[in-house]
């Protein structure tokens, strides 16, 4: 029998150029275990994890509540189908409404990515047709992300990404991030715009101050949907549980994944008000979806979130990060962006790639978002003794540069 731990050069990365679809490219490492914010390869170096699985693993690795969460579940029951109702669905559904701020008008519809939910925010804009079916438009924002399935590209705002695969769906638009482009942009045939509170696929990069604000303003006043894109910012990342909270507005929907499970597959699209009168049965579904086993580590982990204070704690520790990057004053170092746990180091130079490559030699993940920003988004349980050993490699690195 063969195994994925055979560490001899270039044998698993040959396996895996010879079995896995050209759309990947063959990875450095290959990990076999992790615990805490931390993990190991199959040669047995030890990494510490900044990244978390891009944002995924909220509770770092192993956590106990979520191991004890599934391990119970999956012998208990696993998968039902849509057919048929499950205590960690509805409870799961209870808990989103209740921390998104969407209330008792509030609905959730589960999918298994963010990519999905983000399909499922698609569909319900084309819903908002208005009384004359003249809502056409829908719009999303020049650079954002929001998936590589055809509904979500197309809503993604990186061309390079969409021109192999088009045509589009028709109907999008992609904007400038400005509150100019959004004031020429809205009228009353927009059906509804697609926005990421802080663009995490770009580099972590902000929105512009008072952009969602004059967002909001603008689709109540013209009729259209304002969905936001919280797959990157929520679950507690930015320091609340969605970044939206920080800007006091309240959108019509909002889409949620990555770190919602801490690294078992689910998304979720969030709706407030009427926006949850437009789907009619039978409009959209998943076989997969908000299945117990998925639900239920969703509740462990939101439930942790929740009484360990890690919201807090990405607060807390964000502004850790950043100030202890800021006092290295190094020459590479532009800005430094985001909220909370999600952080993005703009460089002077498009040396991001390089500075990626030392620091998983050096025993640091972390990730070039592109060519000129490192992305930082460690498990929301990380501690004084994590940054210390960040900053060590991070100075270093940047230092042998």
């Amino acid at each position: 029998m063969t195994t994925t731990t055979q560490t001899t050069e270039g044998t698993w990365q040959r396996r895996f150029g010879d079995s896995l679809m050209k759309s990947l490219s063959t990875p450095k490492v290959m990990l076999a275990r992790g615990e805490g914010c931390q993990v190991w390869d199959v040669d047995g170096k030890r990494y510490l994890d900044f990244l978390a699985g891009i944002a995924v693993n909220a509770l770092g690795h192993a956590h106990p509540v979520l191991v004890d969460a599934v391990s119970q579940q999956a012998a208990t029951l696993i998968h039902v189908s849509n057919y048929f109702a499950t205590p960690a669905q509805v409870e799961l559904a209870e808990r989103l409404k209740r921390i998104t701020g969407a209330g008792d008008e509030g609905r959730v519809y589960y999918g298994n990515s963010g990519a999905e939910a983000n399909e499922a925010a698609f569909k319900l804009m084309r819903l908002n047709r208005g009384a004359d079916g003249s809502k056409t438009r829908i719009l999303a924002l020049q650079s954002s992300f929001h998936g590589r399935t055809m509904g979500a590209l197309a809503l993604t705002g990186k061309p390079a990404l969409r021109e192999p695969f088009e045509p589009m769906l028709p109907g999008v638009e992609h904007i400038d991030t400005t509150i100019e482009a959004l004031e020429h942009a809205i009228d009353d045939r927009v059906a509804g715009i697609i926005i990421e509170p802080i663009k995490g696929e770009a580099g972590v990069v902000d929105l512009p101050e008072g952009f969602l604000e004059a967002a909001r303003a603008l689709t109540t006043e013209h009729g259209a949907l304002l969905v936001l894109d919280e797959i990157q910012t929520g679950v507690g990342r930015t320091g609340s549980w969605f970044a939206f909270q920080q800007f006091g507005i309240t959108p019509d929907a909002i889409t949620i994944a990555k770190g919602i499970a801490g690294g078992i597959p689910i998304g979720a699209l969030v709706t407030f008000g009427s926006a949850s009168d437009l789907f009619e049965a039978g409009q959209h579904g998943s076989t997969f979806g908000g299945n117990p086993f998925a639900t239920t580590a969703a509740n462990a982990v939101l439930g942790e979130i929740e009484d360990a204070g890690l919201i807090d704690n990405a607060s807390r520790r964000g502004h850790q990060i950043r100030e202890a990057i800021a006092a290295l004053a190094s020459p590479h170092v532009d800005e430094i962006r985001g909220r909370g746990l999600l952080i993005g180091v703009g460089l002077r130079q498009p040396i991001a790639d390089e500075i990626s490559a030392r620091a998983l030699e050096a025993g640091l993940i972390i990730n070039a978002a592109n060519d000129s920003s490192i992305r930082i988004a460690p498990p929301l349980i990380v501690g004084d003794a994590e940054i210390a050993e960040f900053i060590e490699i991070f100075a270093a690195v940047l230092k042998g540069i």
